[in-house]
This record gives structure tokens, sequence and C-alpha cells, in this order.
């Protein structure tokens, strides 16, 4: 077995992938064809590569958010959730923590308590049908500034649908300062919600920091910058706050040059907490299984490794006591079967022992 199967069939966790970001071109495209003259997305798969294009990052949010517009009734919103849990379990993700966007629907006018059971029912016809379980990470798209932050804690507030695990911040990072949601995140981390802001991917460490230590972030979406700022990486590995590193999304969004340029090698030399993501694959023509590899080539990984990798992500999820067990168990017994078989077992790479670490 090569590491590509190897990893293609290795249990998962998928702790940083957008609702909408994942829908995949035959999905994206069914929905512009049912809004055709009413949005710039094109309507065949095939020319969503190069609508999927972007400049920079500034450019990737425009784009983001036309798809996002599409999303315009609850069976929108139940058909893109459901076909994003059926890709997710196809590529043997067991737990997914999805960073969804109640604003930017309810905005268009979906009701959030029509939004909220549509991707619930969804949620559970998916843990039914493919058994992945599906969290939800209620975030506040930033550029929309401190009514979208109100509206977006209202909505998980008052709505709470039961996979609701966390309470996040995307978009543009320039220009949109995180101490200012300082207090709504209080609120959720009152509730009992997880803080997960993304930071430093566009900008500088400084906006790590501001996450930690005005939103008291759990994990860092993102967070690559850290690698320039070595008071930081000591900081994120003393407390165990974990990265969400998405490569293929980073280099999409020209955040990073290339991939050989990615912190990745650096950041896991020093130690920082890593989790692998996907991001938003659709767009960035990516899968989770994908960005293993890419991962397990940057850092020289054999399935030891990638194995360490994948239960580093389950171990900083959100996930109950039993689902973190089972999963777990799942990856020991299928990294154990691979061990047994050698012929099995993929050959590149060196090992490095780190999941006994």
């Amino acid at each position: 077995m090569n590491l590509h199967d190897y990893i293609a069939g290795l249990p998962k966790a998928e702790l940083h992938v957008h609702h909408v970001g994942s829908a995949s071109p035959t999905t994206v495209a069914a929905l512009a064809a049912r809004y055709e003259g009413r949005t710039a997305v094109p309507a065949d798969p095939g020319l969503l590569a190069d609508y999927f294009t972007f400049t920079d990052f500034a450019h990737f949010i425009d784009v983001y958010l036309s798809v996002v517009d599409l999303i315009r009734d609850a069976q929108d919103v139940h058909q893109l959730t459901y076909a994003v849990a059926a890709d997710l379990a196809a590529q043997q993700v067991r737990y997914a923590e999805l960073t969804v966007t109640p604003f930017t629907s309810v905005r268009a006018g979906i009701p959030a308590e029509e939004f909220c059971d549509a991707i619930e029912d969804a949620r559970l016809r998916a843990e039914r049908d493919f058994g992945i379980v599906m969290r939800w990470i209620f975030d506040i798209p930033g550029e929309a500034g401190i009514p979208a932050a109100d509206a977006t804690l209202d909505i998980a507030l008052r709505c709470r649908p039961q996979g609701l695990v966390g309470f996040g911040l995307g978009g543009p990072e320039v220009g949109v300062p995180r101490p200012q949601f300082a207090a709504h995140f209080a609120s959720a981390r009152a509730s009992g919600l997880h803080s997960v802001p993304h930071a430093g991917e566009s900008t500088g460490p400084s906006t790590i920091w501001d996450a930690i230590e005005t939103l008291g972030a759990e994990r860092i979406g993102h967070g690559i910058a850290a690698a320039r700022d070595d008071v930081l990486m000591a900081l994120l590995k003393e407390r165990e706050i974990a990265l969400e590193v998405c490569p293929t999304s980073n280099v999409r969004t020209r955040s990073v040059a290339s991939l050989e340029e990615h912190p990745l090698p650096l950041l896991f030399a020093a130690g920082v907490p890593l989790t692998v993501n996907s991001d938003d694959p659709s767009m960035f023509s990516t899968t989770l299984c994908r960005e293993y590899e890419i991962a397990a080539e940057l850092l020289h990984l054999d399935e030891d490794g990638v194995t360490a990798l994948a239960a580093a992500a389950v171990r900083h999820s959100f996930a109950d006591a039993a689902d973190l067990a089972r999963i777990t168990s799942e990856q020991i017994e299928y990294r154990d079967l691979a061990v047994r078989n050698p012929r099995a077992a993929p050959t590149i790479g060196d090992n490095r022992g780190i999941f006994d670490n």
C-alpha cells in the first residue's frame, strides 16, 4: 500500500472546513442554474475552476460571498449540508466541525430558526446514513462588523442547535481588529461555546496574540504567521493551543507564495500543536486527503507520522468522550493493521515515532 492509499483509508477528523466552501462543483453549479440570470457564478461545473482562481485574499472573499448568495432558502441549506457530509464521509472523515456563517443566510431572508433546523436535520440524517458526526462552529463574518457579531451571537444563543460547539470569526483579517469582538466571545464562552477565531493567515503574529488575549482562543484558524514569532510559538506549545493549518488554501489565497515556502515545517519543528484541514476544498480544488499528502511531503512523514497528525485532530477537537475514544481506537487499529501487514504499509518517508508522543 502506498501512502496515498493509506491516507485515503485512515479515519480522520476535519476541524477547519467551511460549510459553503465545501460545496462540490456539482452542487454549486446546480444552485447557480436555479438562480441563472441572478448570479455571476457559472452554472457549468467545468467553468468553476477558472471562477475559483483568486488574485488575492480580498478577491477570494468576493467570490466566496457570491457562492454564499446562492443559498436562498432552507431547502438550499439542507441540500448543501447533506452533500458536504457525504463528501467528507467518503474520505473516511468520522468527525467534522463545520464553520457555518448563519448571518449571511439570515440577512438574505432565511429565518434563523429555519436555517438552524435545516442544518440540524441534515446533520442527523448524515450521521444515520454515513456514520459521520458533525458539529457546528458559528462564525462572525468580520467584514460585516459589530451588527454581524450581534446577530451571530443572538442566533447562537437563542436558537442553539444541538450540534453547536464553537464560536468563531472569519472573513478578512486586514482592517478587522479582533478586540472589537471581545464582548461577543466572552458571552459565547460563558454559554459554554468554545472560542475558535481565524487569525494570522493574511496578517502577522499580532492578530494571533489578539485572538488569544482578547477572544480567549482555544484553537486558531490558520495561525501560520506564528512562525514569525518564537515567543508566540512557545506560548502555543505551552498552552496546547492548536493551529488549524490548511496548506493549499494558504497558497490559493496568496497568503503563502508556494507550498515549498509554507511555514508548516517550521511550526512542526517548534512543537506547535497542529491539525491538518481543507478549509474551502471545492474552491481550492483540494480534499482533506490531499492536504494530508502535502503535509506528509513537507514533514517527511510515513504512516506513523500521518496517523499522528490524524490523532492530533481528534485530540484537539471538541468531540465528546465517547467519540474521542471511538475514533482514536479506529485510528490505532488501522495503523496496527498496516504494521502487521508489511505489504500494505507505505514505504516513503521516515519513522519519526511521533504517534506515541
